[in-house]
């Protein structure tokens, strides 16, 4: 395997960009202050990377565009089953990448995955294309970014952890408030600096309005878009518009609703800030109570409840009504008893218990002035493209020395098959214990039966037994 290092400016502070380790050994104003410096002019290529991304819309260039920025790459091939989206976004890539070369364009991964070597393959597909997807990227000889949530069952993500253990592979999860300054600083100067005291109880919520939900008429599909394709393993939905963006996130036949898509991220943080494994039960109840008008068949309105010894993370959205507190609308608590800390992409707040005690707050930290093409890329997300890009880092990271990478693939199993099972435990009306060794739900087969979706013919559904 050829090897890459990173170095900084200073020629005195030379380091590999393992950033777990530099944090470790830095402080925080210091860890803050040099992440902005990372990037393409302090890396020290020995190859360049050949990546290809299947799927590009909004989020899928988004993580393209951020390793670009962080990596010397060749994008040698893009994929999409939406020709009009696939020709856009292989116009940004041959304008951005040094080459100037524009990439082979596929409307099958598969044939993208036969046709070319390639190191990294981003995922940036809908949820229900994950598995697959991931797992014939390994098999194919790439390290693989995969976006969140990994799966759509719990089966799903046993059968890509054991694919990327088989194949030697890095697969890093697109949950990157593991890569965000602040929280980072969070974690390093509040949590484990012992700020809190102990962590009884752990609140998580999302109350934005994001539930898509209308009742477009049924058409046909438009010659530009191969809908069989975009469905795949997932039931055929009557084709009512463009699934891009928030549509097809309305439907469960395609992911698991705002616990899916949102929920993962909050607890997917606490765990990494708690050192939190599998939860010992999972609870969940919800349903769809004021937002009815429309064919959107997620929850708009939902509880959860992730049991550990002397713990409970408790999970609440709605998509409807006021967020508790505006400032953090999507966020998580942990309430210690020396302490209280309030978290969110955009900021963070430490309240001590006693009334003299210091408050600390912190924002988010913005790279404009390093990366001034951020300011004219639609859609991006400004807050996030710091966390993204240092994510890709610890991807490479990851790669460079055959280690796991922050958002190794089996944290990524354990936070998305988390939430699926409070879906699964709210359809089935009482709590479930998943155990990770037997790959069953203890006690309750019915709730084993349903860890693993049908797939629509002629897709099969890996099988960790048989990856």
């Amino acid at each position: 395997m050829q090897h890459y290092s990173i170095h900084s400016q200073n020629p005195m502070n030379s380091f590999n960009i393992n950033r777990r380790r530099f944090l470790q050994g830095a402080s925080a104003s210091l860890a803050l202050s040099t992440l902005g410096a990372y990037g393409m002019d302090v890396i020290n290529p020995a190859k360049t990377f050949r990546v290809a991304l299947i799927g590009t819309g909004w989020y899928g260039k988004s993580d393209l565009f951020r390793l670009m920025q962080v990596a010397p790459v060749e994008v040698v091939a893009l994929c999409d089953v939406d020709k009009n989206q696939l020709a856009g976004a292989a116009k940004l890539v041959s304008e951005r990448q040094k080459s100037g070369k524009a990439p082979k364009l596929y409307g099958d991964y598969r044939k993208l995955l036969a046709e070319n070597e390639l190191d990294i393959v981003l995922v940036g597909t809908p949820d229900h294309w994950h598995a697959l997807q991931m797992i014939d990227a390994v098999k194919a000889g790439a390290h693989v970014y995969v976006q969140k949530p990994i799966s759509v069952d719990v089966m799903e993500g046993e059968a890509m952890v054991a694919a990327a253990r088989k194949y030697k592979k890095v697969v890093q999860v697109g949950t990157q408030r593991k890569s965000t300054p602040h929280l980072i600083e969070a974690k390093k100067n509040i949590v484990d600096a012992g700020l809190l005291g102990k962590v009884s109880h752990v609140e998580m919520c999302c109350y934005i309005h994001m539930r898509a939900n209308g009742n477009p008429p049924v058409t046909a599909a438009p010659d530009f878009l191969d809908y069989e394709m975009w469905t795949g393993p997932a039931p055929l939905r009557p084709y009512d518009g463009l699934p891009h963006l928030r549509w097809w996130r309305t439907f469960n036949e395609y992911g698991n609703g705002i616990m899916g898509d949102m929920c993962i991220h909050m607890f997917d943080t606490v765990r990494w800030m708690l050192g939190l494994g599998w939860p010992s039960k999972i609870s969940s109840q919800g349903g769809i109570y004021v937002q009815k008008e429309g064919k959107s068949n997620i929850t708009d309105t939902q509880s959860a409840v992730f049991e550990y010894p002397d713990l409970n993370c408790v999970w609440q959205h709605r998509t409807w009504g006021a967020p508790n507190n505006p400032d953090y609308p999507w966020s998580f608590t942990l309430y210690g008893d020396k302490g209280t800390l309030w978290a969110s992409t955009m900021r963070y707040d430490f309240i001590p218990a006693e009334k003299d005690g210091q408050k600390i707050h912190r924002d988010v930290i913005y790279e404009r002035e390093k990366y001034p093409e951020d300011l004219t890329e639609a859609n991006i997300e400004l807050n996030a493209a710091p966390a993204t890009r240092l994510h890709m880092l610890d991807f490479l990271a990851g790669i460079e020395k055959s280690n796991r990478p922050v958002a190794d693939i089996e944290q990524g199993h354990i936070s998305t098959a988390s939430c699926l099972l409070a879906n699964l435990a709210m359809q089935l009306g009482r709590p479930v214990v998943y155990d990770p060794v037997k790959r069953e739900v203890t006690g309750d087969a019915e709730a084993t039966r349903l860890l693993s979706r049908a797939y629509r013919s002629p897709w099969v559904h890996p099988d960790v037994s048989n990856i």
